[in-house]
């Protein structure tokens, strides 16, 4: 039972390598800036992060 996951799973990553390979390289790269690496890997946490330390010092000043 555990290799029929394993099978699916080396099935849908040889389909996505060969979806991948048969695409033009042209079309791979694209003008759309790339999104910061804080993002990719934590979502919109580090920006909500970002907007409340910077709220908070802001009243800090005041």
């Amino acid at each position: 039972m555990a290799s029929k996951g394993g099978d699916e799973l080396v099935k849908y990553i040889t389909e996505k390598v060969i979806v991948f390979m048969e695409e033009p390289r042209s079309s791979r790269r694209s003008d759309v800036p790339k999104q910061p690496w804080t993002q990719k890997w934590f979502g919109m946490l580090p920006l909500s992060l970002s907007i409340w330390r910077s709220n908070w010092s802001r009243k800090e000043k005041e």
